[in-house]
């Protein structure tokens, strides 16, 4: 089997074709880390707590594994797309190996670090005893977790994306069936508290690495793991990491943005800080299927990229824009019409609504032109173009929206926040533009 079908088959389709299977796995992993909260509230609010204080890591190790991913996957699919297998399969081996390191140094390092880290934020001895629990279980299974996400972006980059949805659904639905059994004693299991939800997602995750190891073996690929590439191949690995880097990036600059905003609203109410945390919330779902198309679209921006197909990248890009332009209308439409009741989800307090109600009806002004900046992003770390990438996330996640906010608040109070979120969808997207046109000119082919 061969990944010629990424540049004869027409658009749409497979886009389509591509972006479902990652569509609903993204739902369901949305749906576990839900799940996963609830259960962990029930047994305590100092364990529910000391979750929520060990997140920001347990984030940076998704995102350093994600991010490396989506390095591997550009240029497997760059290489394929260019007919040049060998590299392929040596930038598979060698990323798959890299990611087995990034995983135990991760595990080692954050293991480590944990129990101070904690203490920076609470005093309470039994919030840091019950982190520190959780850490040494779910932070020994990082290399499973680097190795899956290694081999998913392996398989997507060769537009395998059912083999991908599988292997993500198993492990999450395992998570989901062990979290209660493992958490509370049920039956058989013993009753192991907050360990328990570590374990239950370290068994998730492993699960997943053995489906992906199976499907390796049984189907034919177009990429193979070979120990005769095990000699490090300076190029292709600093061509990973130069995407890499921008996408774990990419990946991390929400939660700094999120910290900031907090600490202008904090000024004001608490409030407005929970209406912030209710919003971001809500945008994993509404951003969800467009983040869905962007994923689907990597490996075929890839592939035809390296196989000199300049007008079909021109035509998957503009399809994309569109794709995820209808997606957020859709979104701006639910958020105009029904704050009150998306806000009314997470809390009945009234005034609480009153402040969501505002927030999400401004906000929701800057969904449609966003469009332009998740879809030139995405497209460029598809091409292999990290840093201009980087650049436009900087550009709508700090640069702009942070002294914009600041200084909003300034002069219209706490609304200002809400306001600085269009106005800066406005500006990176005309810079969205420009970067990734001026980007994409330089560009030579790779053949």
């Amino acid at each position: 089997m061969n990944s010629d079908f990424m540049k004869t088959r027409p658009i749409f389709p497979l886009l389509l074709s591509m972006s479902l299977p990652m569509v609903i796995s993204m739902l369901v992993n949305s749906l576990y880390n839900i799940i996963d909260s609830f259960f962990v509230a029930k047994i305590s609010e100092d364990a529910m707590t000391s979750l929520s204080l060990v997140f920001p890591v347990q984030n940076f190790i998704s995102a350093t594994a994600i991010g490396f991913g989506i390095g591997i996957n550009a240029v497997i699919a760059i290489y394929l797309g260019a007919g040049r297998k060998e590299k392929a399969d040596i930038a598979a081996t060698q990323g798959l190996a890299l990611s087995a390191v990034h995983g135990i140094v991760l595990m080692i390092v954050c293991i480590l670090i944990m129990p101070a880290f904690l203490s920076m934020f609470t005093s309470n001895k039994n919030v840091v005893d019950l982190g520190v629990q959780y850490c040494n279980i779910v932070f020994t299974f990082s290399p499973a977790l680097m190795l899956a996400i290694a081999f998913e972006k392996i398989f997507q980059s060769v537009g395998r994306m059912k083999i991908s949805m599988f292997s993500m659904l198993c492990g999450c639905i395992a998570n989901i069936i062990l979290d209660p059994l493992l958490i509370f004693g049920v039956g058989f299991f013993p009753e192991m508290g907050i360990k328990g939800a570590a374990l239950a997602t370290g068994i998730g995750q492993v699960l997943t690495l053995v489906i992906y190891i199976i499907a390796y073996l049984r189907c034919e690929l177009p990429v193979k793991l070979s120990a005769k590439h095990k000699r490090p191949d300076g190029m292709i690995i600093a061509k990973m990491y130069s995407i890499g880097i921008p996408a774990t990036l990419n990946l991390a600059l929400p939660s700094l943005l999120i910290s900031a905003l907090n600490g202008i609203l904090a000024a004001y109410s608490q409030s407005y800080v929970l209406v912030l945390g209710i919003y971001y919330k809500l945008q994993t779902f509404l951003y969800l299927p467009a983040n869905g198309v962007i994923q689907g679209m990597r490996p075929v921006i890839s592939f035809n990229y390296g196989a000199g197909e300049r007008e079909r990248v021109k035509k998957i890009y503009r399809i994309v824009l569109y794709m995820t332009g209808v997606i957020l209308a859709a979104g701006t439409i639910i958020c105009a019409l029904f704050p009150a009741k998306l806000i009314g989800l997470f809390t009945e307090n009234a005034d609480t609504i009153a402040i969501g109600k505002t927030a999400l009806r401004l906000i929701c002004i800057g969904f449609v032109i966003s469009a332009v900046s998740v879809t030139s992003s995405g497209a460029l770390e598809g091409l292999g173009m990290g840093i201009p990438s980087l650049m436009i996330s900087l550009c709508r996640f700090i640069a702009i929206i942070l002294p914009l906010a600041f200084f909003l608040c300034k002069l219209t109070g706490p609304t200002g926040v809400w306001n600085a979120f269009w106005i800066t969808e406005v500006v990176t997207a005309l810079i969205s533009l420009f970067i990734y046109r001026f980007s994409v000119s330089r560009q030579k082919d790779l053949k």
